[in-house]
């Protein structure tokens, strides 16, 4: 059985398309991620890679190329479909938190396995281990607001692990924090992400953080190098 999780092939992506402000963003971009690896996408601002991020997410579609998921392709599935895969299989990480204000830390990581029909009591036991392993167990009643920065992060990191996904995406995780912090949060999500076998995808411009991943790839002009 094959150990890639995710494999992208000849991803063509244009905006407009057919008019004569059409943008090309993705020009045949080709990767593959295996079963726990760790890798870096490095770009120049513009360049493509969240536009990249949200079609391995299943969140955008390509207008050409192939996405297979854990050996299944997901080119032609359904928005149900896709809508189950990116519930089951992926976990996403953004540069600001979008964390639920009205929730606690503890509720924040709660929600999505509800949606996914996991038990209420399992769920909370799942969200307190998360919040354990990254540090902030006692914060687990505290609402966003009242979270610093870096404490905010964290929980998203779990909010993105609530339902053990085996493929993790993230957009400049630590991209709005400071260079202390973000070094800190960073070595946290390395150590979560390698303690639970987890494959991972990650967008930075901080090339520091990038050296600390397994391989890093380059996208410049639409292209993966």
């Amino acid at each position: 059985m094959s150990d890639i999780v995710l494999d992208l092939q000849n991803i063509e992506k244009a905006y407009n398309k057919g008019k004569p402000a059409e943008v090309v963003v993705l020009r045949g971009a080709s990767l593959s991620v295996r079963k726990g690896e760790v890798v870096a996408l490095v770009a120049p601002s513009g360049a493509g890679k969240s536009t990249l991020l949200h079609i391995a997410g299943l969140l955008d579609t390509p207008d050409a190329g192939a996405i297979t998921l854990n050996g299944t392709a997901m080119t032609g599935l359904s928005d149900r479909q896709r809508t189950r895969a990116r519930r089951e299989d992926i976990g996403f990480i953004y540069q600001f938190h979008h964390l639920l204000p009205e929730f606690t830390a503890l509720e924040n990581i709660v929600l999505p396995q509800l949606a996914n029909a996991v038990a209420e009591k399992d769920a909370k036991a799942r969200a307190q281990e998360l919040l354990q392993s990254v540090g902030i167990g006692s914060r687990a009643s505290h609402r966003p607001a009242e979270l610093s920065g870096g404490e905010q992060q964290r929980v998203a990191f779990c909010r993105a692990l609530a339902n053990r996904p085996r493929l993790l995406l993230a957009d400049e995780p630590t991209g709005n924090l400071d260079p202390e912090t973000s070094d800190q949060v960073f070595a946290t999500l390395m150590q979560v992400v390698r303690d639970t076998g987890l494959s991972a995808l990650i967008a930075t411009h901080n090339l520091a953080l990038a050296g600390r991943m397994d391989r890093i790839v380059r996208m410049d002009a639409g292209r993966l190098s």
